[in-house]
């Protein structure tokens, strides 16, 4: 193990310059003030902590943010499509950059596709989806964060689907002029773009459905827009090419998503985020195989190449992925929760054995998580 960890050296993604290899991942937290799903001090105060300049993040990405009111699946998120959204992240970016330059937060856009209920779309109306087949998961839809079933979607027509292209291309506009470093694509986890990916969850018939090039037609078209708006150098794609719920599978993931993974760098993203998987105890054997491809298709047409690799890694897992190559960073979700000065929790021990805090998976969500939503959130000390 070297003298410095890998975990701690800068990684460089394009124009974004990371100060270390820790990244937090992109968390849905349910703490939007309501009615408006609009950011506010409260999360200011949650990413400052977990910011490089405090000894957390390198890169610090987003929880997924909504680009449009139709794009909704969940009780209090934080949208990017309305002027008060736009002046709430407006806060918690110049929050960040004012304590320190260095530190980067990248906004995650987010459209739900069908994983969403009619409770959460204007006017009641279905979300929309590939099909008119209902995702079987469920969703919460006021504070109590009761789940219930998510409703039956409306198929998108083909005319409309360029629609949604541009509400990406603007919610990406909306994020520039937030103050937000670059955006991160939410391409993964059965939302609207993995619903297009996928043959499991893509039965369409026109161009959008059927062949893989048919499939990527969408993602591709997103990610070109998002792009064009903000900048390649300043845009990553997340995807979770094992994962799988339900109808949510792909027949062959390591030929779409290494198809998919091409693409992406030819467009000259800045870097691809993928979940490997939800727990690194019980891994899919198909992992060995099939993520290194994808990384490698990405690479090879990425004049960055930066593969970020997320999926229930320890301290020291992460750092062994890290001198094997496997990945140029590492995103930590559960871990930056309850240890908001990660990096520097790491940095005081060898990666194999860094005194972290456990989490309380009790407060995950919710905007009543304590009198005003700080429980489990903002509450967590850096270590002594």
């Amino acid at each position: 193990m070297p003298t410095q960890p890998r975990l701690l050296t800068p990684v460089r993604a394009g124009a974004l310059h990371a100060t270390n290899r820790i990244w937090m991942a992109p968390l849905t937290r349910s703490r939007a003030r309501m009615p408006g799903n609009i950011p506010h001090d409260l999360n200011a105060l949650y990413y400052l902590q977990r910011a490089a300049s405090e000894g957390g993040a390198g890169l610090i990405i987003s929880e997924a943010t909504p680009i449009s009111p139709r794009a909704h699946g969940y009780y209090a998120t934080p949208g990017i499509h309305t002027d008060a959204q736009v002046a709430g992240w407006k806060h918690i970016t110049d929050t960040l950059h004012a304590r320190d330059p260095n530190n980067l937060i990248v906004l995650q856009l987010w459209h739900v596709g069908r994983v969403s209920n009619t409770a959460l779309q204007p006017g009641n109306a279905p979300p929309l989806g590939p099909t008119n087949v209902p995702s079987r998961s469920k969703t919460y839809i006021d504070p109590s964060m009761v789940r219930v079933d998510n409703s039956t979607p409306r198929a998108l027509r083909t005319e409309e689907i360029p629609e949604i292209v541009e509400e990406f291309r603007a919610a990406a506009l909306r994020a520039k002029a937030a103050g937000f470093d670059g955006v991160e694509i939410h391409g993964a986890n059965t939302y609207l773009l993995d619903q297009f990916t996928r043959d499991g969850m893509n039965l369409r018939t026109d161009i959008y459905g059927g062949s893989l090039a048919n499939r990527l037609r969408f993602p591709l078209a997103v990610a070109a827009a998002v792009s064009d708006a903000f900048g390649p150098d300043r845009v990553g794609y997340r995807i979770s090419p094992l994962s799988e719920h339900h109808d949510a599978r792909d027949s062959n993931p390591a030929e779409t998503f290494s198809e998919l993974a091409k693409q992406l760098g030819a467009l000259g993203l800045a870097y691809l985020h993928a979940v490997e998987t939800w727990n690194r105890t019980e891994l899919d054997p198909r992992i060995h195989s099939t993520i290194p491809q994808i990384a490698e298709a990405f690479k090879n047409a990425s004049p960055r190449g930066i593969y970020v690799a997320n999926g229930d890694y320890s301290p020291e897992q992460a750092e062994h992925a890290l001198s094997q190559g496997w990945a140029d960073a590492i995103a930590f979700g559960r871990p930056l929760i309850s240890n908001p000065d990660l990096a520097h929790r790491i940095a005081q021990a060898a990666p194999s054995q860094p005194k972290l805090t456990p989490w309380d998976q009790s407060t995950f969500y919710g905007i009543t998580c304590g009198k005003d939503g700080s429980k489990g959130y903002t509450d967590y000390p850096a270590a002594e």
